[in-house]
């Protein structure tokens, strides 16, 4: 730990001192601290040799260092400025106005509606949330206490020095937040944005969208979730699409399993999206585990439920045949035309 914060000081020190005078080099500097190889993200590997009991404030310290990198870059980058070749004072000014494209309404946000309309048909209702949460809410009440492995499995963006406080990794706080309120039985989505320090990328991305759900009453069973997600993947890809389920791991769920769907693109013969198999993930479940029951006030003994999460771009992707995640947030406007037939 110490060892990291000496790398991370030296290397703050040679950051505040770059000299960058044209465009070239203010590339260069991107490349060499923020590029795919660049030494932000090489420091950030160093967090896997950090021993559990430090890794929250490691974790913020590293968050920090690629914050104030990201500054500097944008420091620089408006100290070089941009050559427009504008002439000031040559612009008419009694000249008429340039048509501006309409737009349309955003891909994730159609599928994003379609997926609530459907779970709103079953009698689910609608929950929402904060964005920024706090440390409980996120990880201890769904059985993930504090240096429990799992909480290795999501790359956490904390906000500053208390690591209590940070962007939520998932929609499960609001889920958290209900069952809380005592009101039962309970039968919500929620959707929302959430967030994690991946590298960006055509198959991932820092922010994205989750939809998730949950059910508790008393004699909810595991047959009751696969009849909900069976009917929830015919209404959006039809009733010809193949399921399957495959027993996975979540430690707020148990037995936990993740739903794959016949590949839409290949239609199950096997391609490079369904990697030669035929089959696409699209979203995890399982049965409510009893101790994330307690942790919000419910009797374990009386109440069971189902949980699932699912990720919108994934559903978009699949349902539109998008091959990059990043087309959702660029906000091209011949990217999003396609999609006036949608709605």
């Amino acid at each position: 730990m110490e060892q990291l914060r000496i790398q991370i000081e030296q290397y703050e020190k040679e950051i505040e001192n770059a000299i960058v005078s044209t465009k070239d080099e203010l590339e260069a500097f991107r490349i060499k601290y923020l590029g795919t190889k660049g030494l932000v993200k090489s420091i950030m590997g160093e967090m896997k040799n950090v021993p559990a009991d430090q890794k929250k404030m490691a974790g913020f310290m590293l968050n920090e260092f690629k914050i104030s990198v990201e500054n500097k870059f944008e420091e620089l980058k408006s100290a070089v400025g941009e050559d427009s070749g504008e002439i000031i004072g040559t612009v008419d000014y009694s000249l008429p106005g340039d048509d501006l494209p309409l737009g349309t309404r955003h891909p994730i946000s159609i599928v994003q509606n379609k997926i609530m309309s459907i779970f709103q048909t079953l009698g689910f209702a609608v929950a929402e949330g904060p964005e920024i949460e706090d440390d409980w809410h996120n990880f201890s009440a769904l059985n993930l206490p504090e240096n429990h492995p799992a909480r290795d499995m999501q790359d956490t963006f904390y906000l500053n020095e208390d690591p209590a406080w940070l962007l939520r990794t998932h929609t499960s706080s609001v889920q958290i937040r209900e069952m809380q309120k005592g009101k039962l039985p309970l039968r919500i989505i929620c959707p929302g944005r959430v967030y994690r320090n991946e590298t960006i990328s055509a198959r991932a991305h820092c922010f994205f969208n989750q939809v998730e759900g949950l059910y508790i009453a008393e004699n909810v069973s595991f047959a009751d979730l696969k009849q909900t997600l069976y009917f929830f993947v015919q209404e959006m890809f039809g009733q010809d699409v193949k399921v399957r389920f495959r027993p996975s791991y979540f430690p707020f769920t148990e037995p936990s399993a993740e739903m794959d769907i016949s590949c839409l693109i290949c239609g199950g013969s096997g391609c490079n999206v369904c990697k030669k198999t035929g089959w696409v993930e699209i979203l995890g479940s399982g049965m409510v585990h009893p101790k994330v029951l307690e942790n919000c006030g419910i009797d374990s003994n009386k109440y069971t439920g189902f949980a699932f999460g699912m990720g919108v771009e994934r559903i978009t992707m699949l349902k539109y045949d998008v091959k990059d995640l990043r087309l959702f947030s660029e906000n091209d406007i011949r990217f999003l035309n396609q999609f006036k037939a949608a709605y």
